[in-house]
This record gives structure tokens, C-alpha cells and sequence, in this order.
């Protein structure tokens, strides 16, 4: 028997599918719909855009620090602002005053990092390496990594190994408590990586969901464009706002890590 041919919402799903959840969980393809370009495949997707995303951090930095004056002027009158948001606002707020002065160029690389990536996602034809959950395990294992390394270096093995045994708790509850403090230092992590790649993933769904309805109802569903319009710019705030969520949960775990009596 021949097939039916697929109707317009399998169309639509399958659109999607390929190029917004197939595509962000395999960084080996690029999103050029209707075109294959062979030369391509050696190139992965997602190193490209994290490269990128490194290139431009280094190369807004450099411009900022090459044009330092006693009194900045201009883009670096910007970047000193935004360094010392990030200083005051993030780090030692978080982490107190020592700590988060040493820690500030980390958080601010951090922030412009994952701000580059977001933004990359709203560019046609790319797909944000955010919305690929490998990308945001490797930000959540490095958030990991970098808490027990300075919670290490600043308390000790013993001092860290206890901040997993609850001050006064009794001895017989021991067991259980200790489990229940590891787990919760590992949901920290897996919060970090399941919140930035839930929201980017969902939004770039949602534009094409609506766009969608434009191919299934035809010019009576014209009107959409400007919902999509709507979105669209309300994405723009999203990556923002998920770069700085993410920077300051960072900064929130690791001064919980360092300072656990608090």
C-alpha cells in the first residue's frame, strides 16, 4: 500500500524536531535548511560556535583594556560598569570581599561567555549551543569542579569533607543526612545545566510552533508574524537574563560552598 502523504502539522513537527532538537543534540550538523554544503562536515557544529563565542570574548576584553585611561571614555566606560555590576552585584556579595575579588574576571568571562552563545542561537539559520545539553553539562561540571577545588583550597579535605555532616545533628541520622547533603550538592549542578538548557530550547520551539500555524492556517493566521515579532525581541531579553541567572547561581553555590555555616 502507498503512504499518505504527511499532513501539514507532521510536516511542522518534524521541522521542528530536525532542527531544533535533533540539531542542538548533534553538534556535528548546521542549520542550513535546504542546502547541504559537504565541506561542512568536517567542521562541528558546536565547536565552531563555542570557538566563536571565545574569539569574541577575548576580542571585547582586549578593547576594553586597550583603550584604559584614567578616566574611561566611551566602550570602556561601558565595560567598567559592567565589570564593577559584576564585582559588587555577583561576586562578592556571594562570595565577600577577598573571594570575589579574585573571582571577578571569571564571572564576568562567564557571563559575556554564555551571553555570546545565547545571542548566536537568535542569529537565522544558527542554533544556540546552549540548547544542547551537552554544552550546559560541561558550564555545570565546570561550576562543580571549581567549587570543591576553592572549597578545598580555602577550608581543606577535612573542612570540605565536613560540610557534608550537619553541625548538631545526632550522630544515628548521620547516614542519612550526608547522603542527602552530597545529592544536594550535585542538584546544584544538574539545576545549572537543566535551567539554561530548558529555557533557550523552549523558546526557539515556541517561535517555530507559531510560525507553524502560518503554514497550516495560510493568511488567516498572518497576524501571528507579529506575536512572533513580540517573542522574538522577548527572546533577546531571555539570553540576557539566562546568562546573568546563571552567572549569579554560580557565584550563590560556590559562596555556599565556601562558607557553609551560612
Amino acid at each position: 500500500m502507498l503512504e499518505s502523504a504527511p499532513t501539514k502539522q507532521e510536516l511542522i513537527q518534524e521541522f521542528i524536531h530536525e532542527h531544533v532538537l535533533t540539531h542542538s543534540a548533534n553538534g556535528h550538523t548546521w542549520n542550513l535548511p535546504f542546502l547541504h554544503v559537504p565541506a561542512l562536515n568536517c567542521l562541528r557544529y558546536d565547536w565552531v560556535m563555542l570557538g566563536l563565542a571565545v574569539v569574541v570574548t577575548v576580542l571585547v576584553a582586549s578593547l576594553a583594556a586597550r583603550r584604559h585611561r584614567p578616566v574611561p571614555t566611551g566602550i570602556a566606560n561601558v565595560f567598567e560598569a559592567y565589570v564593577v555590576f559584576i564585582r559588587d552585584g555577583i561576586a562578592i556579595a556571594n562570595l565577600g570581599e577577598e573571594e570575589g575579588r579574585r573571582m571577578t574576571s571569571y564571572f564576568c568571562s562567564l557571563f559575556l561567555f554564555i551571553l555570546t552563545l545565547n545571542t548566536l542561537g537568535l542569529v537565522p539559520f544558527c542554533s544556540g549551543a546552549t540548547g544542547n545539553v551537552g554544552v550546559t553539562c560541561g558550564f555545570a561540571a565546570m561550576f562543580l569542579i571549581l567549587a570543591i577545588v576553592l572549597a578545598v583550597w580555602r577550608r581543606g579535605v577535612i573542612g570540605f569533607l565536613s560540610s557534608f555532616v550537619p553541625h548538631g545533628a545526632p550522630a544515628l541520622l548521620l547516614p542519612i543526612l550526608v547522603p542527602i547533603e552530597v545529592i544536594s550538592l550535585l542538584s546544584r549542578a544538574f539545576a545549572l545545566m537543566i535551567r539554561l538548557f530548558a529555557n533557550m530550547l523552549a523558546g526557539h520551539i515556541i517561535l517555530f510552533a507559531f510560525l507553524g500555524l502560518i503554514v497550516t492556517f495560510g493568511l488567516a493566521a498572518l497576524p501571528v508574524i507579529a506575536v512572533v515579532v513580540a517573542l522574538y525581541f522577548f527572546e533577546v531579553f531571555v539570553v540576557v537574563f539566562q546568562a546573568y541567572i546563571f552567572t549569579l547561581l554560580s557565584a550563590i553555590f560556590i559562596g555556599l560552598m565556601l562558607k557553609p555555616e551560612h
